[in-house]
């Protein structure tokens, strides 16, 4: 039985992209991540195994939760007051 592919890059759909012989490289998975992390979804590059679509799923989900730490941070420093830590000033 032939391995079968993880993601499904536009490439492997229409000849008129790339040679038959074309194969992802890293630039293509570090594109994958980018838009994954960007876009909290996948963009052009479907996946087809489920460990695939496990892994893309939680690196969205640590991508939001990082958004959401840093908004919150943000939120937290704009709220700041000095007048907490030296009490009122004279």
């Amino acid at each position: 039985m032939p391995p079968t592919r993880a993601f499904a890059f536009p490439q492997h759909f229409d000849p008129g992209l790339a040679a038959a012989d074309w194969r992802p490289r890293f630039i293509d998975y570090l594109y994958l991540g980018l838009t994954i992390a960007t876009a909290f979804s996948p963009t052009d590059v479907m996946p087809l195994a489920s460990w695939a679509k496990i892994v893309m799923s939680v690196q969205a989900l640590l991508s939001l939760l990082i958004l959401g730490l840093v908004i919150a941070r943000a939120v937290n420093v704009s709220a700041w007051q000095p007048s907490r830590l030296h009490g009122p000033l004279h």
